[in-house]
């Protein structure tokens, strides 16, 4: 059997219940690994050529289920990153679809891939994972620290998406210390012509080490980080052919820097790159055309000269000392307040009752009157106001009454409701138009 696993047993029975009457009942027991498992399934049917059948399907089913089990088993690879060194492994199809259950697997299928700490949701800090697409390979990179020093397991699960099977994998990080010289003389690239996933596969990163070669003193050359430039604070670049997102490349050396790398990082070059000028560069650009390198965003690093311990501070007695400068009082005199809240409370309530003894003196004193009105009006506006306002309502009354007969001139010649044609009763052309002429 595939995967270690052995059919012990398999019975057909008849359900006796009720609810379940007329129905078979199959058992299967497993046994591998250590352990056993059981299965019951119910088969609807009856006499026993429902059983039978639920027989042979159960066992095509327990095949299939045991050739699963058997692919369940993870792959397993040891890694040995270094402490300080940057950590580069590639997940493609090669290296984790190679059983022979993966054979008609074509190369172009898209993959996907998951990777975890064991235990845990997600990668450690100083591991990222990156897949520009699931027809090209994934990258897990980083640069582990001294606190990471031990043994570490990456679970990986591929997705194969035409076929949406799925393959386990789990890498075992043995993370050490590195071998050979210090590195103290570390400088920092940023390299705007590549994505990370571009730099990261072999061929790329010795390219750009040996073009940095002519740049920098004899001696041999170490990459200590690679991160994208969007895990800086980087932009993600518009989709424009030739623009790139930028990485981040930093690389070790126990020789020291070179004059021309000096110069780029001097506060004179700093100075250049504010205004909008090129950086000052004395040698030959050995990295162009492969690496368009940003020169205004080039860090150096030395090492070499040990940074001065931190003091640590003495624990004292806790009493200070004699300052003849600072004589702080002795006793407090004593202060009566009563006075400061008279004041701050007083002083705004009789505010308040001025403007309101103002405002109802200005409202109410003040105010003239209907009679007093009239009594300041002249007889003959009053009696002219009153001649038309009488009128005024006379019109209104003669308007509202229906018995009034309408004016002429309001008069229609054509009458909507009979449709008869009425001459005018008066002949306009016969009446002036001013009656002191007639």
């Amino acid at each position: 059997m595939p995967g270690e696993w052995q059919l012990e047993s398999m019975s057909v029975g008849r359900s006796g219940s009720r609810a379940s009457l007329g129905r078979s009942l199959v058992c299967v027991c497993v046994v591998g690994r250590g352990e056993r498992r059981g299965f019951w399934m119910r088969w609807p049917g009856a006499g026993q050529a429902g059983a039978a059948m639920a027989a042979a399907l159960i066992w095509i089913l327990l095949m299939g289920l045991l050739a699963g089990l058997g692919d369940a088993e993870a792959q397993e690879t040891t890694l040995q990153p270094l402490v300080g060194r940057v950590f580069v492994h590639t997940l493609d199809q090669e290296t984790v679809l190679r059983g022979p259950e993966h054979a008609d697997v074509p190369p172009t299928a898209p993959v996907t891939y998951h990777a975890h700490l064991q235990g845990h949701p997600d990668l450690p800090r100083w591991l990222r994972y990156t897949q520009r697409s699931p027809r090209q390979p994934g990258f897990l990179y980083g640069t582990p620290t001294p606190e990471d020093r031990g043994r570490q397991v990456i679970e990986v699960t591929t997705y194969n998406r035409d076929r949406f099977d799925t393959t386990r994998q789990r890498l075992v990080l043995l993370i050490g210390d590195p071998e050979g010289p210090l590195l103290p003389y570390q400088a920092e690239f940023l390299v705007c012509s590549h994505d990370v996933e571009e730099v990261l596969p072999l061929t790329p990163a010795s390219r750009f080490l040996t073009a940095l070669g002519g740049l920098w003193e004899p001696g041999e050359l170490q990459l200590l980080n690679i991160t994208s430039a969007l895990d800086r604070g980087g932009r993600v670049p518009l989709p424009i052919e030739g623009r790139k997102e930028g990485v981040y490349i930093k690389v070790g050396s126990a020789s020291p820097f070179s004059t021309c790398l000096k110069m780029v990082a001097s506060p004179d070059s700093h100075a250049r790159c504010a205004q909008g000028q090129p950086p000052l560069l004395s040698c030959y650009d050995t990295l162009a055309p492969h690496f368009r390198v940003d020169w205004c965003n080039v860090s150096l690093v030395d090492k070499s000269v040990p940074e001065p311990a931190d003091e640590v501070p003495t624990p004292g007695d806790g009493i200070l000392e004699h300052d003849p400068f600072f004589c702080p009082p002795t006793e407090a005199t004593a202060r009566d307040f009563l006075t400061d809240a008279l004041v701050t409370l007083l002083v705004p309530l009789l505010v308040a009752l001025l403007l309101t003894v103002l405002l109802a003196y200005i409202m109410c004193c003040r105010r003239e009157g209907r009679l007093k009105r009239d009594l300041a009006t002249s007889d003959i506006q009053m009696v002219h106001h009153c001649t038309i306002r009488g009128n005024t309502e006379e019109l209104r009354q003669m308007a509202s009454s229906r018995e009034v007969p309408r004016p002429l001139s309001t008069l229609p010649m054509f009458n909507v409701r009979t449709g008869e044609r009425l001459p005018p009763q008066v002949d306009s052309a016969q009446v002036p138009l001013i009656l002191d002429q007639h």
